[in-house]
């Protein structure tokens, strides 16, 4: 190849938009819609421009009036009058459909190039532990959007508490993992709450975060009533989790900007974010980011 045609590849390459984006994630209640809120506007505080996306067909409540609506593409209420369905049937059909209209989303993203993308995704935990559509829309818009994307899976923390919510939350946490495949950020929502109950922990807040060894959940569940009647399933599922040992939690107020600001600075590692042009210049950055070197968690800062 020519030093002509070099140049020529290289500014067109260079002429093309890179965007980032968030897949806000997690169970009903975790505080999806309040975090895309409260990250888009912090990220706009931060200088950036912010897209936000509700891709929640159901989501008529929002507290943001959000840039990209799926609902005027596809309403939850009338796919269920229509076709005669309950509310998990009609959003797994909304889903399907906007898997084959996806031109409709792609179309949708435009922005300046580093525009930062928060996709707010329904609660219905099925639909990317057990159904394909989204993790097939998440791979187009990697695709065909040119977004590099990074997941935030939200977990309300009231299940610390519980020796056996905490395992639930584990699995979850380790099977969007696996059936998703992108960079993940798990966070412990409502940690302002959190901070008033510490004496329901039975332990440490580092063993919750960290995942630290599971074999003490073990004896927590061996002594509880109703979970020691499934010793062997217990350990088959602290077995799996510590196999994988993928998992871990940071500690989130979604009221409070400083937290939101080390989940942040969190994403744009996980995405590739910190490493856009001018902040990439930055080789001291660029190796804390491959060591990941964190700070430890200060829950009264929270």
């Amino acid at each position: 190849m020519d030093t002509i045609s070099i140049i020529s590849n290289a500014k067109r390459f260079k002429s093309i938009d890179k965007y980032y984006g968030q897949l806000v994630l997690g169970p009903p209640g975790a505080g999806k819609t309040t975090y895309s809120y409260q990250m888009s506007k912090l990220l706009k505080k931060l200088g950036r421009q912010v897209i936000v996306v509700n891709l929640d067909p159901a989501n008529d409540t929002m507290s943001y009036k959000p840039d990209i609506d799926i609902r005027q593409l596809i309403v939850l209420e009338e796919v269920m009058d229509q076709y005669n369905l309950g509310p998990n049937g009609a959003l797994l059909y909304c889903m399907e459909y906007l898997e084959e209209n996806i031109d409709w989303l792609l179309s949708q993203i435009k922005g300046e190039n580093y525009t930062n993308f928060i996709f707010d995704l329904p609660g219905q935990v099925e639909l990317y532990c057990h159904h394909r559509s989204l993790s097939n829309i998440f791979s187009k818009l990697t695709n065909h959007g040119n977004i590099q994307l990074s997941v935030v899976h939200l977990v309300d923390s009231h299940h610390c508490s519980d020796a056996g919510k905490f395992i639930a939350a584990l699995m979850l946490s380790l099977n969007a993992m696996l059936k998703i495949g992108l960079p993940h950020i798990n966070l412990l929502t409502k940690a302002d709450l959190l901070k008033k109950h510490m004496d329901k922990l039975q332990f440490g807040i580092d063993f919750y975060t960290e995942v630290l060894d599971l074999n003490y959940l073990l004896e927590c569940l061996d002594t509880d009533t109703f979970t020691n009647k499934h010793k062997k399933l217990n350990r088959a599922f602290v077995s799996i989790i510590e196999d994988y040992s993928l998992v871990t939690f940071q500690l989130v107020n979604l009221c409070k900007e400083e937290s939101l600001l080390s989940v942040s600075k969190s994403v744009d590692k996980s995405c590739g974010y910190v490493f856009k042009a001018k902040e990439g210049r930055h080789i001291n950055s660029m190796l804390a980011c491959a060591m990941g070197v964190s700070e430890p968690v200060d829950i009264d800062n929270l």
